[in-house]
């Protein structure tokens, strides 16, 4: 009798996650929101919960309604989007790192329950991007490169959205902070938000254009040959990813944060910027991809 209840001991202590129960897992319905949300869900599923897969759920408004109210447990969401939840005087918190991070938290926290856990180091915000080689060949790494770059008269062209380059927060942004302007005859203007037609102007050099904006983790840029220039002085909002879930479930749970954290943490710019590829560009489903990489974490 003795020997089966120690055994039950042994279980109960040195199983951790033995007992864990049924986790319902969502993402957006974008390629690295579903690559995010294949991370979770097979990080998990590894450490014996059950999942609940509906990833691709939708928009970020859906996800939002839809953790509030209980319908699902866990999804990944981005820091910068603070603002758009909540009424914050202050955004340009959200263009540091750990002060964006630690307001949603902290935020999100006190009225929806909800809980942030340990981010990514990468951020998926707007940049401009410009072809590699002639970035390297003219020592172009940074928007204070970018900008010493234009100012001096020399040829460039970049191609982004009606959207990005009349929004305050985006090309004007840069334009102030960093002190360039640049006149339509350096513009090729597309109604497209899809950053795919702008990068493939860039990358193509079509009607002379050299440079493009671009999402920092986009999965075509390595593909395309294109190098993302570094916002220095941090004119974009930081938007981490980062798993978000109920409290209620993290309590009753609390492994899941010690389960998650090295994945987050994991997904630095290049490898966020490889793993999209392997989803935009190559074709691979991004459960296999999620799948493999999680494998090359255990070595």
């Amino acid at each position: 009798m003795k020997k089966f209840l120690y055994l039950g001991i042994f279980l109960i202590f040195f199983t951790p996650y033995a007992w864990a129960g049924t986790i319902t897992v969502s993402s957006k319905i974008d390629g690295e929101g579903l690559l995010l949300g294949n991370l979770i869900k097979f990080a998990l599923i590894e450490n014996g919960f059950e999942v609940l897969d509906k990833t691709q759920l939708g928009t970020t408004n859906i996800l939002r309604t839809a953790i509030k109210s209980g319908q699902i447990d866990i999804y990944p969401e981005y820091t910068g989007n603070g603002p758009l939840f909540f009424d914050i005087k202050d955004r340009q918190v959200f263009n540091d790192f750990k002060k964006g991070y630690e307001t949603i938290k902290k935020l999100d926290l006190e009225k929806n329950s909800l809980v942030w856990l340990t981010p990514s180091p990468a951020s998926n915000g707007w940049a401009i991007a410009g072809r590699k080689d002639f970035c390297e060949k003219h020592k172009i790494e940074t928007m204070e490169d970018f900008a010493r770059f234009v100012n001096k008269g020399n040829h460039v062209k970049l191609a982004a959205s009606d959207s990005f380059i009349t929004r305050f927060d985006a090309l004007p942004a840069f334009e102030e902070v960093y002190g360039f302007k640049l006149d339509e005859k350096k513009l090729l203007s597309l109604s497209s938000t899809n950053t795919a037609v702008s990068l493939k102007a860039a990358a193509l050099n079509t009607d002379g254009v050299n440079f493009s904006m671009t999402y920092s983790t986009d999965g075509s840029l390595k593909a395309l040959g294109l190098y993302v220039l570094e916002d220095t002085k941090s004119v974009q909002p930081v938007y981490a990813p980062c798993p978000v879930v109920r409290k209620e479930i993290l309590f009753k749970y609390p492994e899941i944060e010690k389960i998650l954290s090295p994945v987050f943490l994991s997904l630095d710019l290049e490898t966020l910027q490889a793993l999209n590829s392997k989803i935009a560009v190559m074709g691979y489903p991004a459960e296999e991809v999620a799948k493999k990489y999680l494998e090359t974490l255990k070595k």
